[in-house]
C-alpha cells in the first residue's frame, strides 16, 4: 500500500474537525503561484519605493526597528 493511499484511509477515519483542520494546515503547505497581475502590482510597488528612497523619502532603519514590536503579536 502506497503512504498516499494510508493517508486516504487515516483520514476516512477522523471526525468532522479533525478534517477540517487536516483540510487547513495542508492548504497551509503549499503557496500560492503570484498571478502575473499580482507579480506586476508587486514590481510597480517595488520601483516606486526605489525611486521614494532615492529622493531621500523614508525612514531610517533604527525607527523601523523601534516601530516593529508595535507591528508583531506575541
Amino acid at each position: 500500500m502506497s503512504t498516499l493511499a494510508e493517508i486516504q484511509e487515516a483520514v476516512t477515519q477522523l471526525n468532522d474537525d479533525e478534517k477540517k483542520a487536516l483540510s487547513l494546515w495542508l492548504n497551509s503547505q503549499t503557496a500560492a503561484e503570484p498571478s502575473g497581475e499580482d507579480e506586476q502590482r508587486l514590481l510597480h510597488s517595488l520601483d516606486e519605493a526605489i525611486r521614494a528612497v532615492d529622493a531621500g523619502k523614508g525612514v531610517p532603519i533604527d525607527n523601523v526597528r523601534k516601530l516593529v514590536p508595535s507591528w508583531v503579536a506575541i
